[in-house]
Order: C-alpha cells, then sequence, then structure tokens
C-alpha cells in the first residue's frame, strides 16, 4: 500500500504515467471511445478504470503528473460534433479542476482530429464515463524536484 496517491489511480495507471517523459501525451476518455483500437494503433499502454468517470479520473491524473508549461496548448478536448461551440457537462468539470490547478483551459479539437491526437498517446485511460464528449488529452511536463 503506497500513502498519499489518489486512489483511482491502479498499478497500471501508475506505471503507465511513470513510463511517461516529457511531451508524452495521455488519453483520458469516456466509455464510448474506441479505446482499445486507438491503443492499439498507437502502441500505447490501455488502462481500464470502469469505477471512476472521466473528471474524477482527471482529478486523480493531475494529483501526479505534471502538465508540460513549455509549449502553448498542452490540454485538448473533443469538440461536439455539429456543434463546436458547445461545452458538454464533463468539459466544464475539466475546465474547473483545470483553473483550480492553475493550468489553462482546454482547447476543442474537432472529433477526428481528436481521435489522430490520440493515436499519439503513450496512455490512454478509459474511464466509466458515460457521459458524451468525455475526453480530455493531456501533455505530460516537467517536475524539477521542488514541492509538488
Amino acid at each position: 500500500m503506497l500513502k498519499h496517491l489518489p486512489a483511482l489511480l491502479t498499478p497500471d495507471a501508475l506505471h503507465a504515467l511513470a513510463s511517461m517523459g516529457h511531451g508524452d501525451l495521455i488519453a483520458i476518455v469516456d466509455a464510448n471511445f474506441p479505446a482499445a483500437r486507438v491503443a492499439a494503433e498507437a502502441g500505447a499502454a490501455l488502462v481500464q478504470i470502469p469505477g471512476a468517470n472521466a473528471p474524477e479520473l482527471l482529478r486523480a491524473v493531475l494529483a501526479v503528473l505534471p502538465i508540460d508549461d513549455f509549449e502553448p496548448d498542452p490540454v485538448h478536448t473533443m469538440a461536439v460534433v455539429g456543434d463546436p461551440q458547445a461545452i458538454p457537462a464533463p468539459v466544464v468539470e475539466f475546465s474547473a479542476q483545470l483553473l483550480a490547478a492553475g493550468l489553462p483551459a482546454p482547447i476543442a479539437l474537432e472529433r477526428h482530429a481528436f481521435y489522430e491526437a490520440a493515436r499519439a498517446a503513450r496512455a490512454i485511460f478509459r474511464s466509466g464515463e458515460l457521459r458524451p464528449y468525455g475526453n480530455v488529452l493531456l501533455r505530460k511536463g516537467v517536475w524539477t524536484g521542488g514541492p509538488a
């Protein structure tokens, strides 16, 4: 048993996160996302965490993963098909968590552009999120060993 780690981060999740380097991508996706196919195409680790919704899983990942602050736009979500200005409920929750962590708001990508970006991920964490558009892509940053 480890202390001070979010309980949602399973051994497989922790291994995937620890294996990432600066600039690597992680996709946290909903239950409808073609996670197995995209992970296979990407050669990415697929980590199933069906007992959590996507915002809960994002919160757990943000507790341990530094987000890139060298390059702009380190966080992306999937735009609503047919209404790219809409902001789905999971994205509202993602945005609030990112703001609370001092991170920029996510940039919405068109659905197929999001799939293509996810194909570059080192890890795909499939949540049990049942609401549509519960997908977020994060670019890992550098932790310098200072206060977490």
